[in-house]
C-alpha cells in the first residue's frame, strides 16, 4: 500500500490512560487512578496521534475510533481530540467508547456529521435519568450515537426500560458479559431488545479467517507502535516512522477464536460491514438489521471487502452456518484445534451489500436522525 491512505484506513487508538470514574464489578479497570506522570504522558501522546492525523494529505480517508482502557471523555485532551478531528477533511469518522458521564456542551464545536459515541449504560454506577437525560441532550445536538449494556441478569429490568424510553432510530446494543453462559430463554430476552445479541452470545471462528485488520483497520498505542487489532501482540511496525506501511495487507487471522465486537466485526467470514455499513465505529447498524424477530444473516453473501477491486473470496463455511454462496470455495483452511462454540442455526437475511464502504463510511442513503 502506498503512503497515502485514499483507499481508506481505520484506526483504533489506544493511549496509556486507564483510569476510570465507575467502579464497576465486570472491569479490571474500576476506579482506578492514574498518577499525573502517566496523564501527562497519555495527554502528549494523544496529541501527537491527532498531529499525525492532522498532518496527513486531504484526499486521505481516515477513520479514528478511540477506545481507552479507561474513561476518556472527562479528560479535557480526548475531548478536544474529538472535535478538532471532527473537522480534518482527511477524516471521514470519528469515534469514541465511552461511559456518557461527561458534560455534552463540548460537542457543540464538532462537526456532527463527522463526530459519533459509542456510549455504556453501566446500571448502579449512575443514576437512569441522569443517563437517559445525557441522550436526550446528544439527540438535541444531532450527535450519532449508541447506547449499550453488559448483558447480566441484574441489568435486564433497567435495560429493558432504556428500550423502552429511547428513540426507535437510537441503537441498544448487549454485550455479553464475560464467562456468562446463555440459556436459550435468557438469550431470547435479551434479543427481544438488541435483535443482533446472537452475535455476541458466542465467540466466533477466526483461525486461519481473512480479516480486514492488518489491511485497512490497524491499532495503535501511545507510542506509535502498530498492530492488526488490540487482540494480536504481534507489531507491524510505528506510524510515525511509517515502518507500518509495507507491513499492510490481506492476512488470516492467528487467533483460534474472536469474541470482541471491535474485533470479529472486521472478520470478512461475517456480514457486519453490511449490517453496520456506515456506522461501524460507533456500532450503529443499518435500520433493516434490527427489526426484532428477524433472522440474522450468519455469512457474507457476496460482499466486497473494504479498499479492495473486486470481490472477496469465499470464506471457509462455518459449521451449522447456511453455505455460503457465490464462485467456487478455496481450498479449506485447517482448522485450529479448539472446541467450536455452538452456532445458531439461523437462515440467512439478505442485506444490502455496499461495495468497498469501509468504516465510517458516510453519508449512507437516507441519514438517520
Amino acid at each position: 500500500m502506498s503512503e497515502s491512505h485514499r483507499a481508506g484506513l481505520t484506526l483504533l487508538y489506544r493511549g496509556p490512560l486507564a483510569s476510570c470514574d465507575y467502579d464497576c464489578p465486570y472491569c479490571p479497570f474500576a476506579k482506578r487512578r492514574d498518577g499525573p506522570e502517566l496523564l501527562r504522558a497519555d495527554r502528549a501522546a494523544l496529541e501527537r496521534f491527532t498531529g499525525w492525523v492532522g498532518e496527513r494529505p486531504a484526499d486521505d480517508r481516515l477513520s479514528v475510533l478511540f477506545t481507552p482502557w479507561g474513561e476518556g471523555l472527562v479528560r479535557s485532551w480526548y475531548r478536544r481530540a474529538l472535535v478538532d478531528l471532527s473537522h480534518l477533511p482527511q477524516v471521514r469518522r470519528v469515534a469514541i467508547q465511552t461511559n456518557l458521564s461527561c458534560r455534552t456542551e463540548w460537542l457543540d464545536a464538532a462537526d456532527t456529521g463527522t463526530v459519533a459515541l459509542w456510549c455504556t449504560f453501566h446500571p448502579g454506577q449512575t443514576p437512569y435519568d441522569r443517563f437517559l437525560g445525557r441522550c436526550r441532550e446528544l439527540l438535541e445536538r444531532g450527535v450519532r450515537f449508541s447506547v449499550g449494556v453488559v448483558g447480566l441478569p441484574d441489568h435486564l429490568e433497567q435495560a429493558t426500560r432504556l428500550r423502552a424510553d429511547l428513540p426507535d432510530p437510537v441503537y441498544l446494543w448487549v454485550n455479553a458479559a464475560d464467562g456468562h453462559r446463555y440459556s436459550d430463554a435468557e438469550a431470547q430476552r435479551w434479543t427481544a431488545l438488541d435483535p443482533l445479541f446472537p452475535y455476541s452470545r458466542h465467540p466466533h471462528r477466526s483461525g486461519g479467517l481473512p480479516c480486514r485488520t492488518g489491511e485497512s483497520v490497524v491499532s495503535v498505542d501511545g507510542d506509535g507502535t502498530v498492530r492488526r487489532c488490540h487482540f494480536v501482540r504481534a507489531e507491524l511496525g510505528n506510524l510515525y516512522d511509517g515502518s507500518y506501511l509495507r507491513a499492510l495487507g490481506p492476512r488470516a487471522c492467528p487467533l483460534a477464536v474472536c469474541d470482541c465486537h471491535i474485533g470479529y466485526v472486521h472478520l470478512e467470514s461475517l456480514p457486519l460491514y453490511d449490517v453496520f455499513a456506515g456506522g461501524v465505529l460507533e456500532r450503529i447498524p443499518v435500520p433493516a438489521a434490527r427489526v426484532p424477530g428477524r433472522p440474522l444473516p450468519l455469512t457474507v453473501q457476496g460482499s466486497r471487502r473494504a479498499g479492495s477491486p473486486g470481490p472477496a473470496a469465499p470464506a471457509p463455511p462455518v459449521p451449522g452456518a447456511p453455505p455460503v454462496l457465490g464462485p467456487s470455495a478455496p481450498e479449506p483452511v485447517p482448522e485450529p484445534p479448539v472446541p467450536e462454540p455452538p452456532v445458531p442455526e439461523l437462515p440467512v437475511l439478505e442485506l444490502p451489500v455496499r461495495a468497498a464502504g469501509g468504516p465510517g463510511a458516510w453519508p449512507p442513503p437516507g441519514r438517520p436522525s
